[in-house]
């Protein structure tokens, strides 16, 4: 990958504030006495896949889970298509995310998962079966909705958590070590269907990974990080 220096990059992001989807600027965060991100300026336009990429402990998925609201930063701005997400809470920030573990609610159908947060919303029937069947059809389990979590393959799976992360139509989407949970064999046919489906919905995402391959083949640009700080950012070309 031709990459620039990171003070290049930085700058770069920093310049396309003002037309992204998703901008961070300056954002530190501390865990007690420890700062873990150090002054982490990001820009992510309107449709694009950037993949935060680096090691265990460098800092990647804190950046996500601080973009969620799980974590509060002790310092800098998050901004969603201009609205300041550091004093939004959870629930408000318009924000999809698929977990690492996929975290679905094995008592429940797939259907019953992919309406969950529609119910929340308080949403029609007619609306949620509509938009549930919509979604089932685009993620290609048809078939399948009426089984639970744990009758699937892990691909199967990761769909079902992708499809509902997609429900209520998030201004972004989060995805955390996406494949991790897949054997090898299955982990580039999933990749694949992820950025499918990413590109056919248009949806604004950021993906972590350790995985130098998964970011290459999946991302628009790739921010790579160490120590806290992002160290490189360009496109996998």
């Amino acid at each position: 990958m031709d990459v620039a220096p990171a003070t290049r990059s930085n700058d770069a992001a920093v310049g396309r504030l003002s037309d992204s989807a998703l901008t961070l600027h300056q954002v530190s965060v501390d865990y007690g006495r420890t700062r873990v991100l150090h002054g982490v300026d990001l820009a992510v336009a309107q449709g694009e896949l950037i993949a935060l990429l680096g090691p265990s402990g460098s800092g990647k998925t804190t950046v996500i889970r601080t973009v969620a609201g799980f974590i509060s930063p002790a310092e800098g701005e998050i901004r969603l298509h201009g609205s300041d997400l550091v004093n939004q809470s959870v629930h408000k920030r318009q924000i999809g995310m698929v977990f690492q573990s996929y975290a679905l609610f094995p008592h429940m159908s797939v259907r019953e998962n992919v309406a969950f947060s529609l119910r929340v919303q308080r949403k029609s029937a007619s609306q949620i079966r509509a938009r549930v069947d919509e979604l089932i059809d685009l993620v290609q389990l048809n078939g399948h909705a009426d089984k639970r979590p744990g009758s699937l393959s892990g691909g199967q799976q990761q769909r079902v958590a992708l499809a509902r992360a997609l429900a209520m139509n998030p201004a972004l989407l989060l995805l955390d070590e996406p494949l991790s949970n897949l054997d090898a064999n299955l982990r580039k046919q999933v990749g694949e269907e992820i950025r499918r489906l990413q590109l056919q919905t248009g949806t604004t995402t950021i993906m972590v990974t350790h995985d130098r391959q998964e970011a290459f083949g999946m991302a628009d640009r790739i921010a790579v990080l160490q120590g806290g700080r992002i160290q490189q950012l360009d496109n996998p070309n």
